[in-house]
């Protein structure tokens, strides 16, 4: 199983296709018991007025987006102001007369209408104080009263009930008659162990209602049980493995053990193919307790949209063979397929987990099912909305009751009914349980599923599409382009073509790999003695003039030819440079991984900018004269990098510095020089001469040395903004001297400012990783959290209890979370002022008693006013806001002279708009994100984040005495660009 998610589409596709491949007779028969369906399936679309909305207002309309986001934020808005913001932001914009008196349903005709009044209340500045009035009038805000009925009554189309007493009464209506139900409690994966503690005792409540109300029958005549294992462990994750798996196991134990005493089924649901090795192993270690011997009711769901599919039915069949025992398997599309494709860019794999195209899925599913059909010991279960799917299974399994049909509850009415009351065939209602605030990331992932347009439900919908369009042979349009990946979806590596190559990543999330680069850090532990100090800064200085005077000759081309080569051989040291991150800078193991795919985009990035950039242009002139314009290096250049980040933004200076021409006196923090000597030896093998690139490790007196020769035509510098404004006056000490540019970026007091529109789990996770990952010591990491007063409570709660589920320990050590700070200097600082902010602590994590670590800490302000300098580590402060004061919050954040990263949660567009104007920052982060799927290891800043580095194409840069500034508003996801050196400003410039 281990290498199929690695190969590529077409390779993995080749024999499903021939096994799902249909006879002539066969494929005729299927065809015209679909067309049956197809008209049962339309007929029990049009009967309800939520499938009549739903089909009015499609997610390919802005009006359906606008509808999805308020109904997937409203609901946990506490405070009015906010709600009708979000309200105003969503309604006001849209064109809601296109779709008045549309719909067959006149229910759905009148909601139109209220949207029409709505819009003209809410988004018309004519009519607004005509809806103040109003308001005032009635003495209530009646608008909001509406919308919130609304979102509460699509919850009780998609929920089966609020609890699950309340779910299997509702089980009971004649709607459902003939149904049994999988019982799924709310709720996505758990951040606290608190939340894990609190499904636990959910999923428990809910198996002992379930057996009391079982009837007579064997477990697949009776409703069931659906788990996630992700609720149960906040840190399901393969490098917490050796904590979480064991757990599980204990917790998946108890409850099977109290299904198979109700005698009723119990099934493991299917999460991120990340996590399928690890699921694997906790199933299988339950399955094979000699005490559930005798009880089939145990059983696993298994998507199909991942390459590994086939695989795991045949584990699964492997496994009920060895216990003896029946397992049943739940065969689905998959759920979590946009997020899985962005999380394998992001990591740089070479090939995707999953299938990119919708009728690549399709055959893979109908192999996968022919493959359930014939094994002894499955007792299988289909889930689909999709008529050709559920004939095709219809033919290969002519005994109704060898298997089941399953769908969702709320979508695919009518395309069963008959089946299961008239003609004995089993289906079974996924019925999600809970309150109506947590259905909300359910509610959209399960709409966006199924409201995409390659979807069968959204298909259906589409009139200008014939029966025969609906009903292709997924398998023979599989064949038809020989399986390969979608076109629009590019392979990881090719993200930012045809730019640049992306840097390739490992899969840290494959225990194998994880196991095997750790191996290889641990090996390195020895990693020598420190580059010497150089005795004479002049014959440096003086080499690097006579490298200048060759090295700018050289053609860019050239030039770039061997920045780029550079790229491909820190790609090659990959194994070796990752180990000096982490013995020499205390990296993770995921952050030096990070490190080294970020140097390595530098030299990509800089060597395409310069091939596109600097080339002659020829200008407009006067008759007879030719006019080109040329950019030329400056001279020698001294380029100071920080400890934080030792190679990656060592090699972005240099990378700039050089491919524009100029040569290079490279100064690396004392504390790494081993990596930055190791970066530069790679620089010479790639042909960058020795005297155009020469080292110079070493503390201040060294830096001092060279900023302050007038031989030095440039300096670039990343630090501490103390030190940069030191070296900014030094260079216009000497009267006589050419006016040095400096190229300069420092920290500052990072603030993320939260709205209580913003999904708490993805505040937490985002301000998690960014004050607390690389120990807090990213220039870029979150200082100030600043989250709306009517929502800070639950979110500091939940944070203080993400923050508890920490590992603070070695940096060699996969599970670490945190490791030390870099030196004993910035640990004594750290501890000193958290000893002096003691009585304001709201949280701290253990860490080990020997070496340098700082608890990663969470402290209380009372405004934003109280944080004026940057704290270097893991600590992070929080304060609150008023509703209705972003736009001073902005302000005042501004005020502190600061102005690197800041960071925005809301799911309101104008608070993002009014954030990008306001906001003096290099990188502003907004996150509006609907679908709870947040990846990446940086909320916003950039460095270190999982080797995106420079973004496609890269910010374009003005001229230098514009200010630089890279906005990234992310609709889908955590993401974030780095700060990056300007051409122009490390070549002549202009």
């Amino acid at each position: 199983m281990e290498e199929v998610h690695r190969a590529p589409e077409n390779e993995v596709l080749a024999p499903l296709i021939e096994r799902a491949r249909l006879a002539p007779d066969e494929r005729e028969r299927i065809e015209h018991r679909a067309l049956g369906l197809l008209a049962e399936l339309r007929e029990g679309q049009r009967t309800g007025w939520v499938n009549q909305f739903l089909q009015e207002y499609r997610l390919n309309t802005s009006e359906g987006v606008a509808l999805l986001s308020l109904a997937e934020a409203f609901l946990r808005v506490p405070d009015a102001d906010t709600a009708d913001k979000l309200i105003a932001d969503k309604i006001g914009e849209g064109n809601w007369r296109s779709h008045a008196g549309k719909s067959h349903s006149g229910m759905v005709n009148s909601a139109t209408w209220g949207l029409v009044i709505g819009r003209a209340l809410v988004g018309e500045k004519t009519t607004a104080n005509a809806l103040r009035r109003l308001i005032s009038r009635t003495g209530e805000p009646f608008v909001r009263q509406a919308v919130g009925a609304a979102m509460r009554l699509m919850g009780e189309i998609f929920v089966m009930g609020r609890t699950i007493d309340e779910a299997l009464k509702r089980m009971k209506r004649p709607e459902n008659k003939g149904f049994t139900a999988s019982f799924d409690m709310l709720g996505e994966a758990a951040r606290t162990f608190p939340d894990a503690d609190r499904y636990f005792e959910s999923y428990m409540r809910a198996i002992q209602a379930v057996g009391a109300a079982r009837t007579e029958g064997s477990t697949e005549v009776n409703h069931s049980i659906s788990v996630k294992l992700s609720a149960l462990h906040p840190r399901y994750e393969v490098a917490q493995w050796g904590r979480c798996v064991p757990e599980l196991t204990d917790r998946l134990e108890a409850l099977a053990e109290a299904a198979a005493k109700a005698q009723i089924g119990l099934t493991v649901d299917a999460e991120e193919s990340e996590r399928l090795e690890m699921s694997l192993d906790i199933i299988e270690h339950v399955a094979e307790m000699p005490k559930f011997a005798g009880w089939n009711g145990f059983g696993m769901a298994i998507q199909a949209y991942g390459k590994r599919c086939q695989r795991t039915i045949g584990w699964a069949e492997a496994l009920a063979e060895r216990t003896n025992r029946y397992i049943p398997v739940r065969l689905v599309k998959g759920a979590y397929w946009d997020s899985e494709i962005k999380h394998a860019q992001e990591k740089g794999l070479r090939h995707y987990p999953l299938f990119t195209r919708k009728v690549n899925t399709d055959t893979c599913y109908l192999a996968c099912a022919k493959d359930m059909l014939e094994a002894k010991m499955i007792r299988p279960a289909f889930a689909t909305h999709n008529a050709l799917t559920a004939a095709t299974i219809m033919e290969w399994a002519p005994d109704p009751k060898s298997f089941e049909f399953q769908r969702l509850h709320g979508m695919g009415e009518g395309l069963f009914e008959d089946l299961v009351r008239e003609q004995g065939y089993r289906c079974r209602i996924y019925a999600p349980v809970g309150g109506h605030r947590d259905l909300l990331a359910y509610l959209v992932r399960r709409l966006l599923e199924n409201g995409a347009n390659s979807s069968f439900v959204h298909q259906l919908a589409d009139e200008h599409l014939s029966d025969a369009d609906l009903l292709r042979d997924p398998v023979e349009r599989c064949a038809e382009v020989g399986g390969t990946r979608h076109p629009s979806i590019p392979l990881p590596e090719d993200l930012f073509m045809p730019q640049r190559k992306n840097s390739e990543g490992l899969d840290l999330d494959d225990w194998r790999v994880l196991n095997r680069v750790t191996e290889g850090i641990v090996e390195r532990g020895d990693i020598g003695d420190p580059p010497p100090e150089p005795k004479d800064v002049n014959a440096l200085i003086e080499k690097a003039g006579k490298g200048y005077a060759k090295w700018s000759q050289l053609p860019v081309e050239e030039r770039a030819a061997r920045i780029a080569r550079l790229g491909e051989l820190l790609e090659e040291h990959r194994g070796e440079l990752m180990a000096l991150a982490v013995h020499e800078a205390n990296k993770t193991i995921p952050d030096a991984l990070a490190e080294v795919r970020e140097a390595i985009d530098f030299c990509r990035y800089y060597a395409a900018e310069a091939r596109e950039k600097l080339q002659p242009l020829e200008m407009p002139g006067p008759t007879g004269e030719t006019n080109v314009l040329r950019m030329e290096g400056k001279g020698v250049w001294c380029c100071i990098s920080p400890w934080n980040f030792p190679l990656a933004i060592f090699t972005g200076q240099v990378a700039a510095a050089l491919v524009t021409g100029n040569a290079v006196i490279a100064k690396p923090a004392p504390q790494t020089p081993r990596i930055a000597a190791a970066a530069v030896r790679l620089a010479h093998v790639a042909g960058i001469p020795e005297d155009a690139l020469l080292l110079a490790p070493g503390g201040p007196k060294i830096g001092a040395a060279l900023t302050g020769d007038p031989r030095i035509a440039g300096v670039a510098f990343t630090g501490s903004t103390g030190t940069a404004k030191a070296i900014a006056k030094s260079l216009l000490e000497d009267d006589d001297r050419p006016i040095v540019p400096l190229i300069a970026e420092t920290g500052g007091i990072n603030a993320m400012i939260v709205d209580s529109t913003a999904l708490p789990e993805q505040v937490v996770a985002d301000a998690v990783a960014s004050a607390f990952g690389s120990a807090g010591q990213r220039c870029s990491a979150l200082r100030l959290l600043l989250i709306q007063e009517d929502v800070a409570e639950k979110m500091i709660e939940m944070l203080k209890g993400a923050m508890a589920t920490l590992q603070v320990g070695q940096p060699e050590n996969p599970a670490s979370d945190v490791g030390p700070v870099i030196d004993q200097a910035s640990y004594d600082k750290l501890m000193s002022y958290r000893e002096t902010m003691a009585d304001r602590v709201l949280a701290t994590c253990d860490v080990p008693e020997e070496g340098l670590y700082v608890p990663p800490t969470l402290i209380q302000l009372d405004s934003a006013e109280d944080l004026t300098a940057e704290w270097f580590g893991p600590i992070l402060h929080v304060a609150t806001w008023k509703s209705g004061k972003l736009e001073q919050m902005v302000a005042r954040i501004n005020a502190k002279g600061f102005g690197l990263t800041m960071g925005l949660h809301s799911r309101i567009a104008r608070a993002g708009e009014i954030v990008e104007m306001h906001a003096r920052v290099g990188n502003l982060y907004v996150n509006r994100t609907m679908t709870g799927a947040v990846v990446g290891s940086q909320p916003f800043g950039g460095e270190g984040l999982s080797g995106t580095g420079p973004k496609a194409g890269g910010p374009h840069y003005l001229p230098r005495f514009c200010a630089e500034r890279v906005t990234t508003i992310d609709t889908t996801s955590a993401g974030g660009n780095a700060t990056l050196l300007s051409l122009e400003e490390a070549g002549m410039g202009i």
